[in-house]
């Protein structure tokens, strides 16, 4: 006798499969067993669905564990999904038997290893790219204790690379009329001065400031990177007078300073996204305001002080050449105080030590050891000019007895000097600094 289906049952059926498929399961808290149980099953090949259901379960679950087991847990996936180098062993030879096509993208799945996979398999969570985010920012902590998770750590970095490629964000000029919680974020999020209240933000998104941010469309009101941006005559020579309330007067600027750009999220850090937003926010100001020709920051010069502190005398005066010791020693004396009118009467001597700092002192890699420094010349920028009591807040003095520093983006040269930089490890200074150096 055949047998005839009742449509309705059918249909009662199917709903029943998926309320089983998608329940919310309960998962008990911190528990490291079944998350990597978790881990194990949504790298399995089980259909899409079911991997929806399981990389919700595994970020949920991810958010409940303690320091120890978050550590624990990096160690465990770092290990269980590495490449196989036997594997890979195998897929060179037969790729250098038969070189196609073929055995070419097998060699490169097998030497992948699965651990991006797995990360690619919990961002179809809902919560996913945030989850993901927060877990490189809590790997980030540990890493430095933990150098055999260094792997994890670049795996995650590639992925960022293409998650938050430029193409895929979203820019948006901040203004007064941006939403509350993106602003109260703005604040929060500022890292190189400090907004201290509303006045302060409304003064900085005001019609002589320019204000942009990068938004991803997974992140919903969350600010990824911004950059604050002074319209002046000439470029600005100190942060105290880009942050002090407008005052009407000449508005025929003719340059753009940019004087912050923070990285809101410590989870995307090294992470490339500031050239690009520097160099987005460039064309925009130009569609907007065609009278701005010039382009350059006014930058803060973290390290520096600490750098000097430990300077020996020897190097200060090798450094210094004709300008006595004794004319900057008062910049290692406990009682210095922000304002000390020793810093203007040596310029000369400072301006020597900050110059030979940004310029001479190299990393392993025979780079600037200042980072703010290797960012703007890995842009194509030029050191253009060093500003004595630029910042005179307590930061600024903490971190460089107050002294800023100009780079230029001379539009016309911006790629030449770029590729001078990395190819030849070339710093580019203006005339004006030379007789400093």
């Amino acid at each position: 006798m055949k047998n005839i289906f009742n449509l309705k049952d059918i249909i009662s059926s199917i709903a029943d499969v998926g309320q089983k498929l998608f329940k919310k399961t309960e998962l008990k808290r911190n528990d490291l067993e079944t998350i990597l149980s978790l881990c194990d099953d949504l790298i399995s090949n089980k259909g899409a669905a079911f991997g929806i259901t399981v990389a919700r379960d595994v970020t949920d679950l991810y958010q409940t564990l303690t320091p120890e087991n978050k550590l624990a847990f990096f160690k465990k996936i770092n290990e269980k999904f590495k490449p196989s180098h036997t594997k890979v062993s195998e897929a060179i030879e037969t790729y250098q038997k038969t070189q196609n096509d073929k055995n070419l993208f097998n060699l490169f799945i097998v030497s992948e290893g699965k651990r991006r996979e797995l990360f690619r398999r919990m961002n179809m969570a809902p919560n996913g790219i945030s989850t993901i985010v927060s877990l490189r920012e809590d790997l980030l902590r540990v890493l430095k204790e933990n150098s055999e998770l260094k792997p994890l750590d670049d795996d995650l970095r590639e992925l960022f690379k293409s998650w938050f490629n430029p193409g895929f964000l979203r820019l948006a000029k901040i203004t007064w009329d941006t939403k509350a919680a993106v602003l109260e974020k703005i604040m929060k999020y500022e890292r190189v001065h400090k907004i201290k209240d509303m006045d302060e933000l409304k003064r900085r998104l005001g019609e002589d400031r320019r204000f942009f941010s990068y938004f991803h469309p997974a992140l919903e009101d969350e600010p990824i990177i911004f950059v604050q941006v002074a319209l002046t005559n000439g470029l600005g020579k100190s942060i105290q007078e880009i942050t002090k309330p407008h005052s009407t007067g000449n508005k025929n600027y003719d340059t753009a300073t940019f004087y912050s750009i923070s990285n809101c999220q410590e989870g995307l850090s090294r992470v490339t996204l500031g050239n690009f937003l520097i160099k987005r926010v460039v064309y925009e100001i130009q569609e907007e305001l065609p009278n701005i020709k010039h382009f350059g920051t006014l930058s803060p010069i973290p390290g520096f002080r600490d750098w000097f502190s430990y300077l020996e005398d020897n190097k200060i005066k090798n450094i210094l050449g004709n300008i006595p010791l004794e004319n900057i020693s008062f910049l290692k004396s406990p009682d210095l105080k922000i304002g000390d009118t020793r810093i203007v009467s040596n310029k000369d001597a400072i301006l020597k030590l900050v110059a030979h700092y940004l310029i001479n002192e190299k990393n392993h890699k025979q780079l600037p050891i200042n980072d703010v420094t290797r960012f703007h010349l890995g842009n194509g920028a030029i050191v253009e000019d060093i500003n004595i009591n630029a910042n005179v807040s307590e930061v600024g003095f903490n971190r460089s007895f107050g002294v800023m520093v100009n780079y230029l983006y001379e539009l016309k040269n911006i790629e030449k000097n770029h590729e001078d930089y990395i190819n030849n490890k070339k710093v580019i200074v203006s005339d004006k600094l030379k007789k400093f150096i």
